[in-house]
């Protein structure tokens, strides 16, 4: 049995105006994983990923690959919690969110 994990990420780096959202929302659909994507106003991009722990892993690394345009220096990860998930848009299991 796999178990299914929530983390979010916070990535810092160039990761703003290169296409890492649309980058981590391809990826995490490929991988049937749930959550969001979204950029912060302090120039750092959060996510939210759900799914089973070794596909979220996987993740993980894409996340730090980036696209080819990005440069991740660091991702700051924790437990994340199930009711974040709300912030999906609705009829979506991956979303791209707004600006905060």
């Amino acid at each position: 049995m796999i178990d299914e994990v929530i983390i979010h990420l916070v990535v810092h780096g160039r990761v703003q105006g290169v296409g890492y959202r649309a980058f981590v929302e391809r990826e995490a659909r490929s991988r049937d994983l749930r959550g969001w994507v979204r950029n912060c106003g302090d120039g750092t991009v959060e996510a939210l990923l759900m799914g089973d722990a070794p596909v979220v892993e996987d993740m993980i690394a894409a996340c730090r690959r980036g696209p080819s345009g990005a440069r991740v220096d660091a991702i700051h990860r924790s437990a994340g919690h199930a009711s974040a998930l709300k912030e999906c848009m609705a009829g979506q299991a991956f979303s791209v969110l707004p600006t905060i």
